[in-house]
């Protein structure tokens, strides 16, 4: 099988889809499909089943993120049926970063979530989110798996040895876009664990997180224990894809 490279999209948070365009067009080169998150972080972005639907009509292949945070059974029942309208057909199912205001809708679980999906049509490719950790059996019936984002293949590697599975399965890689990411990021999600010399690095490097990030994303390929990565390059989606197509076509 081909290695993958699924890059996400940041989402818009506002109803101009124009910088969604432009990363799809500068990411065509090296993204065998792209993941469209929802809700991102906790603020309101425009539907990832709308913007998927977009990547669809400039010729890309989409994964459409879904949360169980910011819904209810109906509403999921509403994104199904737009998803089937627009011929979205892949989608990625996660509990949700905790939201910057209001309350969690506790009507729906990612488990509840991939029955539904079966359900509504059984033609749908429904995927999971992963953590470094052992893998629940609901999440082994998922069609493939995300990888939570680690900056070690080491960590990748054992946990992938640990959790055998017979689903594609795609490593997260995060690009740090600069030292103050880094800093938030190490504060916000206490599980990544960002190695103290690159953070370093950042301080005076502004590559230093897009360097990292693509010899990261080519030690995985020539491990040949993952089906591909999640790529997430923030804001650097122009630097990553300088990079990485020199390095994907070498």
């Amino acid at each position: 099988m081909t290695f993958q490279v699924v890059c996400e999209i940041e989402p818009p948070t506002t109803p101009d889809l124009k910088k969604v365009r432009h990363q799809i067009g500068t990411l065509s080169s090296i993204a065998s499909s792209f993941l469209i998150p929802d809700n991102h972080i906790g603020r309101a972005t425009v539907s990832s089943v709308a913007v998927a639907h977009e990547v669809e009509m400039m010729g890309g292949r989409s994964i459409a993120c879904l949360n169980s945070r910011d819904r209810n059974l109906l509403g999921f029942q509403r994104d199904l049926l737009t998803a089937a309208a627009y011929g979205v057909d892949q989608f990625l199912f996660v509990y949700g970063d905790k939201p910057t205001s209001g309350n969690r809708t506790s009507d729906l679980t990612v488990r509840s979530m991939i029955e539904e999906a079966r359900a509504f049509d059984p033609a749908f490719r429904v995927g999971a989110a992963a953590g470094l950790k052992p893998l629940p059996a609901f999440k082994r019936a998922a069609d493939f798996l995300f990888v939570q984002a680690s900056f070690s293949l080491d960590a990748l590697l054992r946990w992938r040895s640990e959790n055998p599975v017979d689903v594609p399965v795609y490593a997260g890689v995060l690009v740090l876009a600069s030292h103050n990411h880094a800093r938030r990021l190490a504060a916000a999600i206490p599980d990544i664990d960002i190695p103290d010399s690159l953070v370093e690095a950042l301080a005076t490097d502004r590559m230093a997180g897009v360097e990292a990030a693509c010899e990261l994303v080519t030690s995985i390929q020539e491990s040949g224990a993952f089906a591909g990565v999640h790529l997430i390059p923030v804001s650097r989606y122009r630097d990553v894809e300088s990079r990485l197509s020199r390095s994907l076509r070498a």
